[in-house]
C-alpha cells in the first residue's frame, strides 16, 4: 500500500469502471475471428495436403495411364503380342500408382454427394486393373500360337511341316483351358466393379466432352463382353476336341448360294464331308446337292410353303429343306430327312454352312484359282457387277449347254478342295492368320453358320451368335426373312430398303409402320433355255416373313400379292406375305402394327434388328415420328437405342 492510496482489488472493480460493452464484444469477435483464421489455415493446409496434392498426383498419373493405355491399344490393334505384353505390364504398373493416389482421397467418401464420385473412381481403377490382368493372361496364352494365327510374336510352332505344326498346336491346346478360368475370374471382378458405378449421376456433357452416355456405353459394352466370354467358355474349352485332339471328327459342310436367297442364307447347292484329325483336314466326300437328292430312297410331298409360293415344285428335296430362318431348326430338319432318306450317309459331328461371300473373302486372301480353264478371282465382273468368282460359278453350274454334264455343280467342290489345299500346304504365317480372322468376320456377319452335336460346344457357338438363331429379346424386335422361290439368281441385283416409323400415342401405346422397298435396277437376262445364255436376273418370287415381338397386332399389310398370314413362331409373331420384283423394277410392302407393350417409364427405346444370313449391307432407317434417329447398313445384328 502506498500512502494516500487505497488498494483496489480487480475482482472488486465496479461495473462503472469496466470496459464499454461494445469494446468487449469487439474483443470477443477478434478472438473468434482469429480462431476462424487459424482454423481456415489449418483446413487449407489439410486441403492442400490431403486433396490438392493428391488430386494433382491423380491428374498426372491419370494422364500417363491414358497415354500408356493408348499405346497398348495400338500394339494390340497391330497384333504385336510381345510388345503388347510389355506395354500391358507398364499399364498395370501405372494403374497401381493411380490407385494409390486415389486412396489418398479416401476421406472424401464420407462427404455427402462428393463421396459417390470418389467411390466411382475406386471402382473404375479396380475394374481397369482386373481388365488389364485378363488381357495379360490372354496375350501370354496366345504368344506360343502366334505363327499359326498370323500374329506377331515368338511362336513355339515354327519347325516341321505344316501338318506337324497343326498337330503339335492342337495337342497343346489342352494347356490353354485352365487359363480360360483365370481370364474369366478377372473379367468377373472387372464386371462387378463397373456394376457399382451409376452413370446417371453424371452430366451428359462437360464443355464439349460427352460424359454420361460414353460411361453408360462403356459399361454396357464391357458387361456384354464379359457375359459373352463366360457363356462362350464351354466352346473354347471344347476346341481341342472339335479339332480332333482325342479322336477324329467329321463335319458336313453345306455350300449356300446367296444369289438365290433362302431362309438360312441361300440355296443349298453343294456339300462336302470333312475329317479333322489333330487339326489336319481331309475331304472325305464332296459333290453336287442334286446328286444327294437323287440318292434318296423315296420322294416326299412338298410342304405347304413350297406348294404355295414355289413354281412347279411338288416334292420335298433336301436342297429345299432350309425353310426356317432359324439355322438350327432348319439343320435339324435337314438331317432328319437325310437320315430317313439316305441311311448310308457318313456319320458326322456337326453341320457348317458357308455362302459365296466366304469363298470370295478366301480368294482375296489366297489369290486367284484356275479350275476347268476358268479363273476364279475377287475382281469385279461387269457382266453381273459381282466378283468374277461368282459369275464363273453361276456360268458353269447353271448355264444350259448342248451336251451332258455329269457333275453339274462339281466345280464348287473342286474350288473348296483347292482352297483347302492351298491354305494348308504352306507356312502357317503366310495365310492362316488372315484366314482365321477372315473366318471370324464371316461368322459375325452370318456368312458362316455352325451347328455342333456336342451340347457344350453348341452352347458356346450360340453365345457367340454364330449359330444363326432368332434371339429372345425384351423390347422391340425385327427380323426380315426373304426367300427366293424361282427368281434365277436375282438376289445379286435386288436391294431391299427398310424404313421403320415409330409413333407413340397419348396413352403410351406404340404403333409401327414398316416399309420395305425392293429395287432391281439391272436389265433382265435371257432366260430362254433354247438361247443357251446365263440366266441370272429374272422375276424374283419372294416369300416374305416379318418377325416382330410376340403379341404384336397387325393393323394393315399392303403390297402382298397373296393372302397374308399372321401366326406365332420361334417366340415371335410373324406377318407373312408374297411379292414379285421385276428386273429394272421395284416393289413395296407396307406393314402397320401395334406393339404388345407401351412406352417405357424412363423413355428409353430399345430395338434389336437381326440380320438374315446371306444378306449383305441391306439399308435400314429408323424414325421416331418424322425425325430420323438412326440409319445403317445391316452387316451384323444391330441394337438401336434412343430416348423418346
Amino acid at each position: 500500500m502506498i500512502d494516500g492510496f487505497k488498494k483496489i482489488e480487480l475482482e472488486q472493480v465496479s461495473p462503472e469502471m469496466k470496459l464499454p460493452q461494445h469494446s468487449q464484444k469487439f474483443q470477443n469477435i477478434s478472438k473468434a475471428f482469429g480462431g476462424v483464421i487459424v482454423a481456415v489455415l489449418v483446413l487449407l493446409l489439410v486441403f492442400i495436403l490431403l486433396i490438392i496434392l493428391p488430386a494433382k498426383d491423380i491428374y498426372n498419373s491419370a494422364q500417363k495411364t491414358v497415354r500408356v493405355a493408348k499405346e497398348a491399344g495400338t500394339f494390340l490393334k497391330n497384333q504385336d503380342l510381345d510388345s503388347s505384353l510389355n506395354k500391358l505390364k507398364e499399364l498395370k504398373d501405372n494403374l497401381d500408382i493411380l490407385k494409390n493416389n486415389i486412396n489418398r482421397l479416401t476421406l472424401l467418401k464420407y462427404i455427402p454427394f462428393v463421396g459417390n464420385y470418389e467411390s466411382d473412381s475406386q471402382h473404375m481403377v479396380n475394374a481397369g486393373i482386373a481388365g488389364v490382368e485378363a488381357a495379360q493372361i490372354t496375350v501370354d496364352t496366345l504368344i506360343p500360337y502366334a505363327d499359326l494365327l498370323g500374329l506377331k510374336g515368338k511362336s513355339t510352332f515354327v519347325a516341321g511341316s505344316a501338318d506337324d505344326r497343326i498337330k503339335m498346336a492342337v495337342e497343346t491346346l489342352d494347356k490353354v483351358t485352365p487359363k480360360l478360368s483365370e481370364i474369366s475370374q478377372k473379367i468377373e471382378i472387372a464386371g462387378k466393379e463397373l456394376s457399382e458405378i451409376d452413370p446417371q449421376r453424371y452430366p451428359e456433357k462437360i464443355g464439349s466432352m460427352t460424359i454420361k452416355s460414353r460411361l453408360q456405353s462403356a459399361k454396357n459394352i464391357f458387361t456384354d463382353t464379359a457375359q459373352l466370354f463366360v457363356e462362350a467358355q464351354p466352346l473354347l474349352a471344347k476346341i481341342p476336341q472339335l479339332l480332333g485332339n482325342k479322336e477324329p471328327k467329321m463335319y458336313l459342310v453345306l455350300f449356300q448360294n446367296d444369289a438365290e436367297l433362302r431362309a438360312t442364307g441361300g440355296f443349298i447347292t453343294a456339300y462336302g464331308v470333312f475329317k479333322v484329325d489333330h487339326g489336319k483336314m481331309q475331304v472325305i466326300k464332296a459333290e453336287d446337292i442334286y446328286k444327294l437328292d437323287e440318292s434318296k430312297k423315296k420322294k416326299l410331298p412338298a410342304p405347304d410353303p413350297i406348294l404355295k409360293y414355289h413354281q412347279n415344285v411338288y416334292t420335298y428335296e433336301l436342297r429345299d429343306s432350309n425353310l426356317s430362318p432359324d439355322y438350327i431348326v432348319s439343320m435339324k430338319e435337314f438331317e432328319s430327312k437325310l437320315a430317313e432318306l439316305v441311311p448310308d450317309f457318313p456319320k458326322y459331328d456337326g453341320i457348317i454352312a458357308v455362302d459365296t461371300h466366304v469363298l470370295v473373302s478366301a480368294i482375296k486372301v489366297l489369290g486367284d484359282f484356275n479350275i476347268y480353264g476358268r479363273t476364279f478371282s475377287a475382281e469385279n465382273d461387269k457382266r453381273c457387277d459381282c466378283p468374277k468368282a461368282i459369275y464363273e460359278l453361276e456360268d458353269y453350274s447353271t448355264k444350259p449347254v448342248a451336251y451332258v454334264r455329269e457333275e453339274r455343280k462339281d466345280i464348287i467342290s473342286a474350288l473348296l478342295y483347292q482352297i483347302l489345299q492351298r491354305s494348308l500346304g504352306v507356312s502357317p504365317s503366310k495365310y492362316w492368320g488372315k484366314l482365321f480372322q477372315m473366318f471370324l468376320d464371316e461368322a459375325k456377319q452370318k456368312h458362316a453358320l455352325f451347328y455342333f452335336h456336342d451340347e457344350d460346344a453348341q452352347k458356346g457357338i450360340e453365345a457367340l451368335n454364330f449359330a444363326g438363331r432368332l434371339s429372345p429379346t425384351e423390347g422391340d424386335y425385327l427380323y426380315i426373312s426373304n426367300v427366293n422361290f424361282a427368281g434365277a439368281k436375282s438376289n445379286l441385283f435386288v436391294r431391299p430398303y427398310v424404313k421403320q416409323e415409330i409413333n407413340v400415342d397419348g396413352d403410351g401405346s406404340i404403333k409401327k409402320t414398316l416399309t420395305i422397298t425392293y429395287k432391281n435396277p439391272a436389265p433382265p437376262s435371257n432366260c430362254n433355255l433354247e438361247a443357251g445364255q446365263l440366266c441370272l436376273n429374272g422375276i424374283l418370287r419372294n416369300w416374305l416373313r416379318v418377325y416382330v415381338p410376340k403379341g404384336s397386332a397387325l393393323m394393315e399389310f399392303k403390297g402382298s400379292e397373296k393372302d397374308t398370314v399372321t401366326y406365332d413362331e420361334l417366340g415371335k409373331t410373324v406377318f407373312e406375305g408374297f411379292l414379285t420384283v421385276k428386273p429394272q423394277g421395284a416393289s413395296e410392302v407396307k406393314i402397320s402394327y401395334k406393339l404388345p407393350f407401351k412406352k417405357a417409364e424412363n423413355g428409353i427405346y430399345n430395338l434389336i434388328v437381326q440380320k438374315q444370313p446371306g444378306t449383305d449391307e441391306d439399308e435400314y432407317s429408323v424414325y421416331l415420328g418424322s425425325k430420323q434417329v438412326d440409319q445403317f447398313k445391316l452387316l451384323t445384328d444391330k441394337k438401336v437405342t434412343f430416348k423418346m
